[in-house]
């Protein structure tokens, strides 16, 4: 392990100032170490080889007294020195460890587990504590004080330097020896508690559909197992630890002993003064002392080593390149020939996707689970890069465009979307913080929220749990439309938005989603007759391997499913019964008659 990280420097800037007011203390520190020192060697000799009374030490006494007051106040500035930097650079890691995740996208996050990044963000980050209230510190007293303290023996004692100088560099090698055994069991021991954290969290969550299928108990014994495995590495780290610490101290006491011996026969020969030879038993130990205090302090700061290794990986985290240009007004979408793989899948989620959308219009995407619907819809939103094709908007190629900007004209309503612990009206205000409480009661209205709303006790200041507890499925899907309603953006995408709801539900939210979608571009994953007869046209996307289409999801003859819609107003195939291509982006001659006229009542 280095001995600082030049990557904190690099992500935290509180670090830098830390570290230069920890060298700045370490010399006032050895000053005060080497004053002390001479002080205590002035009083002995005084009081017991001079026979100088109480009135003549006074002086050296309160002066000892006040380099003692002195040191204790470098101390305390220190420890409050490293926990404000401590902090300070908590607080920067987490901002940047959220930022590069949301730059990331959910592509990214969802390959991993949900419980090992939140262990990361809050456990792993404040593990940095030790780092910087204990191991940073003692490092740069490592390496002022020895420093200082061998400058003043030389000028007094060069053979006792000379046993000091030939000794020090034991201690710090011993501890690169330990440190690396110390520094894979702490890995490991950290990889275990992120295992341990993500799965509990995943078996909490599904904790009620274990219990339906009595599972729980076989997740609770491997909870059981990863905790033991956790328990032993913990101990096994503890063992090296404790072993080190009794190595260092050996090396350090046989150091000082040496040096004393040295001076002791000395003193009898009478080649030394009693002076020099205090002085120089004072400060051997203080030279050994903050280099053997890394080793012990280096343990405490192993778990939040082994975390930033982490977090380091997730900053460091390769991200695509975005574009700045802008998008101009309303655009039309076309994707040709776009192909997307996802990493640990053989299969192409997405294989040559040809599809255009018009501004204005609205197409239903349809087709069997796992034929790259909604990877499609994460395709426009910038979340998924395509490994093949091209997405174009308004002529203007995604990859060249503000992906921020762009999602700004964007509303998106998820399958399951996410409602967070909070109350309503904070929840649909996501979409416009700025919104006052007369736009988000309209919004609530719009989308249909409006009666189960005004129902609650506090309206729509009511509190909900974590993940909208409290609320039915349709009603949170309510509130996420009611959030689109309130963003009022140009473009909509929906992902199943009437999933898993029941037929009087669903009349709701297909109703809710005619009103939002009236006047914008709609882009809407369904599988319902009631969604895909409203549409202007259906594109069926077909799973890999079938029929006809190479295994490919997309055909390049991907059809409009027409006689399989039958609710009011179906989408028909061309005449001769040709169906139209997923990439030609015109409707038919005949959807073209089916279509209501621009501005004349058009709804989803």
């Amino acid at each position: 392990m280095k001995p600082i990280d030049p990557r904190l420097l690099r992500y935290a800037r509180a670090t830098r100032f830390f570290l230069i007011a920890t060298v700045a203390l370490g010399l006032l520190g050895a000053g005060l170490v080497i004053a002390q020192a001479m002080l205590i060697a002035d009083v002995v000799v005084g009081a017991f080889h001079h026979d100088e009374g109480l009135g003549a030490l006074r002086t050296p006494l309160l002066l000892l007294v006040a380099v003692a007051v002195g040191r204790a106040l470098v101390a305390w500035l220190t420890e409050l020195a490293a926990h404000r930097t401590s902090a300070a650079v908590k607080s920067e890691l987490r901002g940047r460890l959220l930022a590069r995740a949301a730059r990331l996208g959910p592509g990214w996050l969802s390959a991993r587990r949900t419980g090992s990044l939140v262990t990361l963000a809050t456990r792993g980050v404040d593990a940095l504590d030790d780092y910087f209230a204990r191991y940073l510190p003692q490092l740069g007293l490592a390496v002022v004080v020895p420093v200082a303290v061998l400058a003043r023996i030389v000028t007094d004692d060069w053979i006792s330097a000379a046993i000091i100088v030939a000794t020090l560099p034991l201690i710090p090698l011993f501890m690169a020896l330990i440190g690396w055994v110390t520094q894979s069991r702490t890995d490991r021991q950290w990889r275990l508690l992120s295992r341990l954290s993500g799965h509990f969290l995943d078996v909490v969550a599904g904790l009620p559909t274990l219990k339906v299928f009595g599972r729980a108990a076989a997740q609770a014994e491997s909870i059981r197992r990863i905790t033991s495995e956790y328990r032993q590495a913990t101990v096994r780290t503890l063992r090296i630890a404790f072993l080190s610490s009794f190595a260092l101290e050996l090396l350090s006491t046989l150091s000082v002993a040496l040096v004393a011996v040295g001076i002791g026969l000395r003193l009898v020969r009478g080649d030394l003064d009693l002076y020099t030879g205090l002085l120089v038993l004072v400060l051997a130990p203080e030279a050994y002392l903050p280099i053997r205090q890394v080793g012990t302090q280096y343990h405490a700061a192993a778990e939040g080593l082994a975390a930033a290794e982490e977090i380091f990986e997730v900053l460091e985290y390769e991200v695509p390149a975005a574009g700045g240009s802008r998008v101009p007004g309303p655009v039309r979408i076309e994707l040709t020939g776009v192909t997307v793989r996802h990493e640990g899948r053989a299969a192409a989620s997405l294989d040559a996707a040809d599809l255009t959308v018009e501004p204005g219009e609205t197409v239903a995407l349809a087709g069997p689970s796992g034929a790259g619907k909604s990877t499609l819809l994460d395709v426009v939103l910038g979340f998924a890069r395509p490994s093949e094709g091209d997405v174009r908007l308004g002529g203007a190629d995604l990859a060249s465009v503000d992906l921020e900007r762009w999602r700004e004209r964007i509303a998106w309503v998820p399958q399951v979307p996410y409602v967070f612990a909070g109350t309503i009206a904070e929840n649909v205000r996501l979409a416009r913080p700025d919104a006052d409480d007369a736009a988000v009661w309209s919004a609530l209205r719009e989308a249909g929220a409006y009666e189960f709303v005004a129902a609650l006790p506090h309206g729509a200041e009511t509190r909900l749990g974590e993940d909208g507890a409290g609320l039915s499925a349709g009603q949170r899907q309510r509130l996420a439309l009611a959030r689109a309603f309130l963003a009022d953006r140009p473009l909509l995408l929906l992902d199943e938005p009437t999933a898993a709801l029941d037929g009087e539900t669903e009349a709701g939210i297909v109703d809710a989603v005619r009103r939002l979608a009236a006047g914008r571009t709609v882009l809407l994953v369904a599988h319902r007759p009631a969604l895909l007869a409203a549409a202007d046209r259906v594109v069926t996307l077909r799973g890999p391997g079938a029929s006809g289409a190479s295994g490919a999801s997309v055909a390049s003859g991907a059809s409009v499913e027409g006689g399989s819609v039958d609710a009011g107003r179906p989408v028909r195939p061309a005449p001769g019964g040709r169906p139209e291509a997923a990439g030609t982006g015109d409707p038919t001659p005949a959807a073209r008659e089916a279509a209501p006229a621009e501005g004349a009542g058009r709804h989803l």
